[in-house]
């Protein structure tokens, strides 16, 4: 997929966790967003990511930056995987992975000699205006935190 960096994001409404609507536009004009697509609650990589956005929830915070997190699990798994890991951010439930699909994410993948259409691990960084000022795709997941909050932080120095 071509990068959507320097374009206006997808717009997107998805209920979370908790049942409630959440959109794209709900912080635009004030706060960056911090849109990340992983494959499933509750498995290591996803868990160490999550925890990782955990653990920076201040210094995100600081930046003005809001934490989003989207995969095709349900509400109901989203809350055992937030419970349990006491994550501070909403995780969305993309489904039918709709919005996946517009940000180029829901791909073809293979594990175990099996081909499947999953979610593949990316992150979008969207400015207040709604433009995808940097996006990582096929993340790995050590110092990806990091990698985010460099990025906002030369943005809130300028």
């Amino acid at each position: 997929m071509a990068t959507l960096e320097g374009l206006q994001a997808p717009a997107f409404t998805l209920k979370n966790e908790a049942g409630e609507i959440v959109s794209l536009k709900d912080f635009g004009g004030e706060k960056y967003t911090i849109l990340y697509f992983y494959p499933k609650d509750m498995t290591p990589g996803c868990t160490t990511q999550a925890c990782d956005f955990r653990d920076a929830q201040a210094d995100f915070s600081e930046m003005n930056a809001v934490i989003l997190g989207v995969s095709a699990d349900s509400a109901d798994q989203h809350n055992k995987f937030i419970e349990k890991h006491g994550l501070p951010f909403s995780l969305l439930v993309d489904e039918d992975h709709k919005v996946s699909e517009e940000y180029g994410v829901w791909v073809e993948k293979k594990m175990y000699g099996k081909t499947f259409m999953g979610i593949e691990r990316s992150t979008f960084l969207i400015d207040p205006t709604g433009t995808i000022i940097k996006e990582w795709r096929k993340v790995k997941v050590a110092d990806h935190i990091r990698e985010v909050l460099e990025i906002l932080k030369t943005l809130s120095s300028q």
